[in-house]
This record gives structure tokens, C-alpha cells and sequence, in this order.
């Protein structure tokens, strides 16, 4: 006698419905659950317009080009590569990359203040030591970033050869004031 290949338990296989698929019937069959990411990914963005009381902005790109780097910045021991931010802004913010000149130099390590809302310096290249009032010295390396608040002392005290900064600051225009 031939045993069955299935377990004697086992319920019979059910027959596959060789019928269409009515649009009925879609509405009966719940659909396949997707995961929460899945689903916010999917939904339909809802446009919301961002109110402020900034004035308009325009779209900017700049890139790398080294006779942007001038010497008719802030600072006359630097060289700026201004990114079109102030503009692009009309006043908003201003952001740019600095070069130092080198040596560090005793007109560099004068002791100042910014008359600023958001001052963001970010280290490219190089490093820079700086001494901040109530947070004394601080070295600041290539991948460092540090917030500045408004009007806090601070003195730069030397930096390498090639320190390369990037620099955010609100509003584009500001005063420098030495204590």
C-alpha cells in the first residue's frame, strides 16, 4: 500500500480562485498593513507657506572659485570668499569663508565683541585657538563648531598656517566692537 506524502492531520489544500477580481471585492479585502516609515513617506504632503517677517529670499549657488578670496573683509590678517548669502537674503545673514593670514600677529590677538544675533563658525581646515569671556581658551580643530552669543568677549590667540573657517552670522551687517 502507497503511504500519502501528507501528514494524515493536515487540513486538505483549499482550491485557488480562478475568478477576477472585482473592484467589490477589493473593498472587502483589507489592505496589506505598511510599516509606520512606510506610511509617512507615502502620504501626501500638505503645502504649508512658511510666514515670517524676514524679508523675501532668493536661490543662490556658489562655487569654489579662488579668485573669490579677497582681502577687503572684516578682518585685514584674512582673506573672505563671501557665498552670496547677504545678498540672496537682502540682510538677513551673511555667510562666508575665511582664510587667515598667517603669522597670528599682536593686531590679530585684540580682544572684541559682535554686535550680532547668530555668529556659527565652522573649521574647514587648520585650527585656531581663541579665548572666550567666563570659557577660557578653546583650540578649535578641523570638524569643529562653535556658537558665538551676541557681544560675548572673545580674543583670537594664534592659528595655523592654513585654517580655513566657515562663518554664519545674523545679520549680514554688524559692528565689531574692541575692549
Amino acid at each position: 500500500m502507497a503511504r500519502s506524502a501528507t501528514k494524515p492531520n493536515a487540513a486538505p489544500k483549499r482550491a485557488v480562485a480562478t475568478q477576477p477580481i472585482t473592484t467589490a471585492r477589493l473593498k472587502r479585502t483589507p489592505p496589506k498593513r505598511a510599516s509606520a516609515t512606510a506610511a509617512r513617506i507615502t502620504k501626501t504632503p500638505t503645502t504649508k507657506t512658511l510666514t515670517t517677517k524676514a524679508k523675501a529670499q532668493r536661490f543662490t549657488v556658489n562655487h569654489l572659485n579662488e579668485k573669490d578670496f579677497k582681502r577687503d573683509g572684516l578682518r585685514p590678517y584674512a582673506k573672505y570668499r563671501d557665498l552670496g548669502i547677504a545678498k540672496a537674503t537682502r540682510g538677513l545673514a551673511q555667510a562666508h569663508v575665511i582664510r587667515l593670514i598667517p603669522p597670528c600677529t599682536d593686531e590679530v590677538r585684540k580682544p572684541h565683541t559682535h554686535a550680532v544675533e547668530l555668529q556659527l563658525i565652522y573649521v574647514l581646515k587648520g585650527w585656531i585657538k581663541n579665548e572666550f569671556d567666563g570659557h577660557g581658551q578653546q583650540l578649535m580643530r578641523e570638524g569643529t563648531c562653535w556658537l558665538q552669543p551676541p557681544n560675548i568677549k572673545h580674543t583670537v590667540l594664534d592659528y595655523s598656517d592654513d585654517c580655513e573657517m566657515l562663518e554664519i552670522i545674523v545679520p549680514a551687517k554688524f559692528d565689531t566692537i574692541e575692549v
